[in-house]
Order: C-alpha cells, then sequence, then structure tokens
C-alpha cells in the first residue's frame, strides 16, 4: 500500500506534468531525486521531512562515490547535490501551496558551486565541425543540416528533435515550444535553410518529422523513425571525431557557440536570452566572458595614452 508520501510525489509530479507543462526529462529527474531522498529517509509522510533529515542525507550524498568516478574516488558534485535539493525545495513549495504542513523550502540552502566554465571550440573547430558532412548521401545532407541549424539557431536538442518537415523555408523565422512549454521565435540563416532544403529534398519518405534514421550502409533510405536527442548527440559526437577535434562535442557545445558568437559581435545580453528562451538573464551571464577580449582591445586602445 503506497505511503502518504508516495502518493504526495505522484500528485506533485502529475502537477508538474499538467500545471506547469515540465518537460518529460525534468519530471523524470524530479521523480528521481525525491525517491533516493525519502527512501534514504525513511521518509512516509510530509512531516518526517525535517531540517536534520535532510542535512544527513546531505552529508551522506557528499560521501558518495559515483559509478563514473570509482578510478578517482571522486564524490557527487555539490552541482549534482544541488539538483536534489532544488528537487525538494520545488516539491515543499508545492506541499505549502496546498496547505500541508511541511518544513519551509526557505530551509534548504544549496550548496556553493564555482563559476560555470563553458565547453567551447574555436572559431577554426567550429568551420571544420560544419564542414564535415561532404558528401550528398543522404545521411551527409541529413548531418550538415542538422550542424548548420544547431548553429544558426542556437535550439536545445530537444527542441531540434520536436521540428516537423513541414517547416517553413521561405519565412526566416520559426516558432519553437521551448521549456515549460513557453514559445519562442528563432531566427534561421540563408546558409542553415539551403542546407535544410538540400535534405528535404533528397527525402523520398512521409515522416512528419524532419530528422529521421537513415537505414542501409549506403545512406539512401529513411525508416520513417524520428531521431533521439541520443541519435542526435551521437551524430555531432561522430562529426566532432571525424574534424580532428579532441575536446568532447555535443549540441549544447553548439548552443553556447551560437550565443558566444552573438555577443563576440555585438549583440546585447537580453536579446541573447530571448533567443536562447532562458527566462533568467542570469543563466545568460555565462557567455558574458566572451566580451573580455573586446574590453581588453579597448583598453589597450585607450588607457594611458601618454
Amino acid at each position: 500500500m503506497a505511503t502518504e508520501i508516495e502518493k504526495l510525489k505522484r500528485e506533485f509530479l502529475e502537477y508538474l506534468e499538467i500545471e506547469k507543462g515540465s518537460a518529460l526529462r525534468t519530471i523524470e529527474n524530479y521523480e528521481h531525486y525525491l525517491t533516493r531522498y525519502f527512501e534514504f529517509g525513511k521518509i512516509t509522510e510530509a512531516p518526517d521531512i525535517t531540517d536534520s533529515s535532510v542535512r544527513e542525507f546531505r552529508l551522506w550524498l557528499n560521501r558518495q562515490v559515483t559509478g563514473n568516478n570509482r578510478r578517482t574516488g571522486d564524490t557527487v558534485s555539490k552541482k549534482t547535490q544541488n539538483y536534489y535539493m532544488i528537487a525538494l525545495r520545488v516539491f515543499l513549495k508545492y506541499l505549502t501551496k496546498r496547505g500541508i504542513q511541511c518544513m519551509s523550502a526557505e530551509q534548504i540552502e544549496l550548496a556553493r558551486v564555482g563559476e560555470r566554465s563553458l565547453d567551447l571550440i574555436t572559431r577554426t573547430e567550429l568551420s571544420r565541425l560544419l564542414d564535415s558532412p561532404k558528401g550528398n548521401t543522404l545521411k551527409d545532407l541529413r548531418d550538415k543540416a542538422i550542424l548548420e541549424l544547431l548553429f544558426s539557431t542556437g535550439l536545445r536538442v530537444s527542441e531540434l528533435c520536436s521540428l516537423n518537415s513541414d517547416i517553413d523555408l521561405h519565412s526566416d523565422e520559426l516558432s519553437i515550444r521551448g521549456k515549460g512549454g513557453k514559445i519562442r521565435v528563432v531566427f534561421i540563416s540563408d546558409e542553415a535553410k539551403k542546407y535544410v532544403k538540400n535534405y528535404l529534398s533528397a527525402r523520398k519518405d512521409m515522416s512528419e518529422a524532419l530528422f529521421v534514421q537513415i537505414d542501409n550502409k549506403i545512406s539512401k533510405k529513411t525508416n520513417n523513425t524520428p531521431l533521439t536527442r541520443r541519435s542526435i548527440e551521437r551524430i555531432v559526437k561522430q562529426h566532432a571525431i571525424k574534424a580532428g577535434i579532441s575536446k568532447k562535442v555535443t549540441p549544447h557545445v553548439m548552443r553556447h557557440m551560437f550565443a558566444t558568437d552573438l555577443l563576440g559581435n555585438g549583440a546585447d545580453l537580453r536579446s541573447v536570452q530571448m533567443m536562447l528562451g532562458h527566462a533568467n538573464i542570469g543563466t545568460t551571464q555565462i557567455y558574458t566572458h566572451v566580451t573580455d577580449k573586446q574590453l581588453r582591445d579597448i583598453h589597450k586602445k585607450f588607457h594611458s595614452k601618454r
């Protein structure tokens, strides 16, 4: 028989899905984080969530060596620990909103983490990556369209996966449903439109998805199955290796390159925030480091002219 906390957790996850329009991946993560804490603390009802129970869980979590770190002995990062606490805070706010007696979400403080660093590639590496799919096979045409579209729009990989084959390539604008179901406009360059058109012209299937799997080794036939997030991540990784890039390159790195390219060429932070679909401008501020070179040039040009 389900405990009270399990029932509340299920209702909370349904609330995220229906009322908040949260992404399925977010809901799955929240379920994982909450379940792990409830099992550790033997939580069966809301009042069981206490300051001491949360502190004990954080101490235990801080000492856990993850599967990927067994050789190095590294424990769960502060960033990952914070994900657990954020999930718990959102859950507690939900309970408070429903009038259920529980610990205040404000009592949970997040661990201090170092300033976030960006995984970036150089402009030369970016050019090599974009030029990697050189052939005229359907696979090369598809991969070229994927890479150009990622860099042109700054789309999240999940947003790219959601695009349909009836995309309007007569317009420079594209409406995207992003995180939380929010709609935003992204802009497609003429270059990206050209490669998407080339790819669509070569397709013979009737799939509604813009990007689909290619069946056989000669890369001429699709099987109507939409590409998944993982599939696109593999495609980007394969072309990065082919382009001789030793760094880890993901679709999100392409998103970083999109943002830094805009800022480096004079775009303002607020505009970049809107194009990326960030709810908080603080998230966009991780990209402000690209203006360092501009500041250095200004300093060199104007300071101490003797």
